[in-house]
């Protein structure tokens, strides 16, 4: 098992080269085996983060279980939008494993094998929204997916609100040519300075630097609840039930097994977003299962203790892809 990854290139598109990491876990074996492929999207409001941001206690889990780990980048909006951009390329990363690049990169590592009947998808945030969208509109869903506070029901109307405690980080009186420098952005970026979990492009959790256009523009566009015109402009005119981009609208009885890991004082999706989305689920007859964590705000999985309580009840979700996708080869 490594935490040092190897990152290749999977597309490239007007300028923008799309990497993932790979994780490879510890085999004892010299002969190839297949190992179940798990796909971690780091969070960031479709407009921050990069794969570096992602829990490393939850990577190591899932080494340990013996799979094959997947940390993709794509372009981040506004740039591009979401149905275009961060959904195009999340979905394209699947296809690429599924026609055979993993394994090309695979067969210099040794005797690891991808075992494409048992891929996984997990995200935070909006990596939880993205990963869930490879649900639908997809040739091979994965086998399960796990959204850990993911972005979900766009129609509801929170998604319009305005967060006084986000407002409240901001400096006054941001220009909003400043803000709109973003826009020039080419090519559109795979990744930013920080995420919307805190961490910053150098490690630990120094938080936003409002001196950076990005960083203050995805702030302001949180504060004012204006995400979604800013990262899916179509809501506006061409699509405002988000018929091609929302979770909840998508949902059917042939949607994938899935997971809910929700905390119940985030204030940033709130809860409730993901109890009608497990309803829904649940209407439909969709395998799934939902745990809410006590007292956790948005952001949990970057700041959990390994072994707390909040570490063992997010790891439910995991435990629930396992039941599926099975463990690695030992």
């Amino acid at each position: 098992m490594s935490l040092n990854p190897i990152t290749v290139l999977y597309k490239e598109v007007n300028g923008s080269k799309i990497s993932t990491d790979i994780y490879l876990p510890a085999t004892a074996s010299s002969e190839k085996k297949l190992f179940p492929v798990i796909i971690n999207i780091h969070g960031g409001a479709f407009m921050l983060g990069h794969s570096r941001m992602v829990s490393m206690p939850q990577i190591t889990d899932c080494l340990e279980r013996g799979w094959i780990v997947l940390v993709p980048n794509h372009r981040l909006c506004p740039g591009v939008n979401l149905l275009e951009g961060p959904m195009r390329d999340i979905r394209d990363l699947l296809a690429w494993v599924h026609d055979g690049h993993l394994d090309a990169v695979l067969q210099e590592q040794g005797p690891y094998g991808a075992d494409l009947d048992n891929i996984a998808a997990f995200g935070t945030s909006s990596g939880g929204h993205l990963a869930m969208s490879l649900g639908w509109n997809t040739p091979k869903p994965p086998k399960a997916i796990l959204s850990l506070y993911g972005a979900v029901h766009f129609t509801h109307p929170f998604w319009r609100k305005q967060l006084p405690h986000v407002q409240a980080k901001l400096p006054p009186n941001l220009d909003s040519s400043f803000l709109n420098k973003i826009y020039n952005e080419v090519p559109v970026p795979t990744d930013s300075s920080v995420s919307l979990e805190g961490q910053s492009e150098s490690g630990g959790s120094k938080g936003p630097d409002f001196s950076r256009s990005r960083d203050a523009f995805a702030f302001t566009q949180i504060a004012s609840g204006n995400v979604l015109s800013a990262i899916y402009p179509d809501s506006e005119t061409k699509d405002p039930t988000f018929n091609s981009v929302d979770p909840l609208q998508n949902v059917t009885s042939e949607f994938p097994p899935i997971y809910i890991v929700h905390g119940q004082a985030d204030t940033m999706v709130p809860i409730d977003l993901s109890r009608e989305l497990f309803a829904k689920l649940k209407k439909e007859g969709v395998k799934c299962g939902m745990t809410e964590v006590p007292d956790e705000e948005h952001t949990f999985a970057n700041m959990m203790k390994v072994g707390s309580r909040t570490w063992w009840l997010q790891r439910e979700g995991f435990d629930f892809l396992e039941g599926i996708v099975g463990k690695g080869p030992q």
